[in-house]
């Protein structure tokens, strides 16, 4: 079943690591969370028997986003999604039309990510 644009409803902010990054005077900025861009997703939090078979198999996942096909995103990323912090936690999976349409990724939340 194709996903209808409208569906693509949740405003999220993807944000990237940037430690090492140097300012145009060459200055080593402060290790920080910044932006990479704002799109527009679908959300979904796992339901109550995907949350416990997802801690049966002691993954961290608690939603799932889709998002029109996109590879610029990657796992060193994080979502923020009304004010709520997700590690990205697997890497994209292309839907089943044609691959090139959506794209989708595993969520996990409550584990605090570090990139040192």
């Amino acid at each position: 079943m194709p996903v209808l644009a409208g569906q693509l409803r949740h405003r999220v902010t993807i944000e990237k690591y940037n430690a090492g990054a140097r300012d145009d005077d060459g200055f080593v900025l402060p290790a920080a969370w910044v932006e990479h861009g704002k799109l527009w997703a679908k959300i979904t939090p796992l339901s109550s028997r995907d949350l416990m078979r997802a801690q049966a198999e002691q993954s961290e996942v608690t939603a799932r986003m889709l998002v029109r096909y996109n590879t610029e995103i990657d796992t060193t990323m994080r979502v923020i999604w009304k004010g709520r912090t997700f590690a990205i936690a697997s890497e994209g999976l292309d839907d089943n039309e044609d691959g090139m349409t959506y794209t989708t990724f595993n969520l996990s939340q409550g584990v605090e990510v570090h990139r040192d």
